[in-house]
């Protein structure tokens, strides 16, 4: 038992311990929803991310793609960080907006009819 109060950090325990994130959480949530729609195509198709944690801390990256109406396709992807995870993020949506996907604007906004 060292009783002196000094300790030598070559033999402590966590003396090489080193957190990547203090935290242990995703720093912001990054959500998004857009759509593509064109009627002379017969065209109504919709893509979501969103970045979460997994139960054992790592970062994922969730898509999910289809036709509206229906509950489409979904892949994870997994991170060790989350700046990995937002490359990604920011890297599909440049790509979608290329192909005309927009955000949603109307269904919570709208006012009701009377």
């Amino acid at each position: 038992m060292n009783r002196s109060g000094s300790s030598d950090s070559k033999l402590s325990l966590d003396g090489g311990l080193r957190l990547r994130d203090p935290v242990g959480m995703v720093a912001q949530r990054y959500r998004l929803y857009i759509e593509h729609m064109d009627a002379s195509r017969n065209m109504a198709r919709f893509y979501a991310m969103s970045i979460d944690e997994t139960l054992f801390g790592q970062t994922c990256l969730i898509r999910r793609w289809g036709r509206i109406g229906t509950t489409g396709r979904m892949v994870q992807h997994s991170f060790d960080n989350e700046g990995e995870a937002v490359g990604l993020f920011l890297e599909l949506l440049r790509a979608k907006r290329r192909r005309g996907y927009r955000p949603k604007f109307g269904a919570r906004h709208a006012a009701p009819s009377a």
